[in-house]
């Protein structure tokens, strides 16, 4: 339940005259009821107020719940002298307070309380509450001082014996939501024959009471359920991140000492390197630096290995083709078609759709598409078939001794994107550069726990998956 379900559950108790006891010497609601027609029928006497045409009794079918055996059910017309509709917009009128207009004029709306300007003469004079017609329908608001109520402002004026707090409390929780097709709205014939459950004056003045002592721990309720609100919301994300950085700490699946060391796949890696090199399949590259103590962000298992990415893949070292060289039919994967975090591809286009002059990258089924424009975006995908892709979309192939979705892992943890930003150059369109993503650090586990890790990742990530659906 939210602040405001706990504000309204609060009201409903109160006019239900569950918020606070009932007192055997403050009377009935009987008593209080004789007194105020009384008044009324001294009013007319004196024609202070004008005699209405009197209302249906209420019959039981009416009344929404029970009340206290020492409340009573009224209509709104019994408790008030007058119920009526604002008039036009005065003649003087100033939208600014001036020393001849002090008198505010009080249309329809919650903003600025409904004032929309001043004159010099009010049209209502005694304590009334005001409830909006039109636009914001049922509004209510208690005035006490003179003012000039316009546009479909309907103006009850109540009897002396009647807490002005206590009833738009009631009001606002009875008062209907208007009628019509095209225009909705209140009106006088509709909210005077309106139920009120009234109790005696002296419990009206405790309920107000209590409710006022109660809403500044409503407020309270209320910041604290937007924040747990926002951190639920949150949750499902923040725990897959904090997943994929146990996944590369080697702390989500266990380690398997007949699955081999990562040293000795490494080794196997540098093998099929020379391999290619001397094939004439792949190019050289420079020779990185070596890992120091120092740069290493975090401890992994023993079995595990920190690498360079630019030893295990090949970082840098990209096929690029001229747009003219581009079959039309080919899929071409652009920056906005990879969904940030995820890893999915939300549309496919081909040459034939895009009108692009600029080379583009090769990549090929099963290359890990690392986008190293704006790396907080962190669009990493895995291609499904071969294509082309903008330059700022770097196509890495990790062979056959890294397992793609592994490397995929790697790429969108919590360290790598730290890594990345903490690196990247340019303010408008920051961008990860070639030299400081071949020395990025890579931590390697053997193989098959690769394939574990994504498996268990998998795994966990249905159950995140239906948090963030719900």
């Amino acid at each position: 339940m939210n602040a405001e379900g706990l504000k309204n559950s609060i009201l409903q108790l109160a006019i239900q005259g569950k918020l606070v006891e009932q007192r055997e010497e403050e009377g009935t609601a009987e008593e209080l009821y004789k007194q105020i027609h009384k008044e009324k029928i001294r009013k007319v006497k004196e024609k202070k107020i004008r005699r209405r045409k009197k209302l249906d009794k209420i019959n039981a079918e009416e009344i929404p719940f029970d009340i206290p055996e020492t409340w009573k059910w009224v209509r709104l017309d019994d408790i008030a002298y007058s119920i009526r509709a604002g008039g036009d917009k005065p003649k003087v009128f100033s939208e600014e307070k001036t020393e001849a207009n002090v008198i505010p004029v009080i249309a329809n709306g919650v903003t600025n309380n409904g004032v929309v300007g001043y004159t010099d003469t009010s049209t209502a004079e005694s304590p009334a509450i005001t409830i909006s017609g039109r636009g914001t329908i049922g509004y209510s608001s208690i005035r006490r001082e003179p003012f000039c109520p316009i546009v479909r402002l309907l103006v009850v004026h109540l009897v002396s014996d009647i807490n002005l707090e206590f009833l738009q409390i009631a009001l606002s929780r009875l008062l209907e939501v208007g009628v019509g097709t095209s225009i909705k709205q209140l009106t006088v014939p509709m909210i005077r024959p309106k139920l009120i459950p009234l109790p005696p004056l002296e419990e009206q003045k405790r309920i107000v009471a209590k409710i006022e002592e109660l809403m500044p721990y409503v407020e309270q309720y209320g910041e604290a359920y937007e924040k747990v609100t926002e951190l639920n919301k949150q949750f499902p994300t923040e725990m897959e991140k904090s997943i994929l950085q146990y996944a590369i700490q080697g702390k989500l699946v266990e380690q398997r000492e007949e699955e081999g060391t990562a040293a000795e796949l490494y080794e196997e890696i540098q093998m099929e390197k020379e391999r290619l090199i001397e094939a004439g399949t792949i190019r050289r590259q420079q020779k990185l630096p070596d890992i120091t103590e120092e740069e290493i962000p975090f401890d992994i298992p023993e079995t595990w290995k920190w690498v360079k990415l630019g030893n295990v893949c090949n970082y840098g070292s990209n096929q690029s083709v001229k747009a003219s060289e581009i079959p039309n039919d080919a899929w071409l994967l652009e920056l906005e078609d990879i969904e940030k975090d995820t890893g999915v591809i939300l549309q496919r286009k081909t040459m034939e759709e895009v009108n692009i002059k600029s080379n583009r990258n090769v990549f090929m089924k099963g290359n890990v598409l690392y986008s190293k424009l704006r790396p907080y975006l962190n669009k990493v995908v895995i291609a499904d078939q071969n294509g082309y892709t903008t330059t700022e979309i770097l196509p890495l192939n990790f062979g056959s001794h890294i397992y793609n979705k592994y490397a995929q892992v790697v790429l969108m943890s919590p360290y790598f994107i730290h890594y990345t930003i903490s690196c990247s150059y340019g303010v408008k369109m920051p961008r990860l550069g070639t030299k400081d993503g071949r020395n990025a650090l890579f931590p390697l586990p053997p193989l098959k726990e690769q394939k574990r890790i994504v498996a268990k990742i998998e795994e966990l990530f249905t159950y995140t998956k239906r948090l963030i659906n719900e």
